[in-house]
């Protein structure tokens, strides 16, 4: 299956919100941006990271994040493997279930309950 134009969505700056649903509905995410490669991760999405590095290793050792770099000849062969079914397989990391602040809660308050 080849990409073709009619695949790609070019958009002015889009809400936060916005954002998040034109991802969570995407075949594949391209992106430089660290923010990205978490939302991608959590939302299973595939995500083709342009940069050497990432400061959120944990997209690419567990998640859906792939870094390719400034290959472009490697982002459209791995573009290609997500649309034939073969993309990147990540998983959610432990602890991203959105309970975060009821986990800091209850330490706060077990904490605060030893110090009186």
């Amino acid at each position: 299956m080849d990409l073709t134009e009619s695949q790609i969505t070019l958009t002015d700056p889009l809400g936060y919100l916005e954002f998040l649903a034109l991802q969570k509905g995407a075949t594949v995410v391209v992106t430089d941006s660290g923010g990205i490669q978490e939302e991608t991760t959590y939302l299973g999405v595939p995500c083709l990271t342009l940069r050497e590095n990432t400061e959120r290793p944990v997209t690419v050792e567990i998640g859906t994040n792939l870094l390719v770099g400034r290959d472009l000849l490697r982002m459209k062969d791995e573009i290609q493997s997500v649309l034939m079914g073969r993309g990147k397989q990540g998983s959610r990391p432990e602890f991203w279930d959105g309970k975060a602040g009821e986990r800091i809660a209850g330490i706060m308050k077990r904490h605060l309950r030893g110090a009186n």
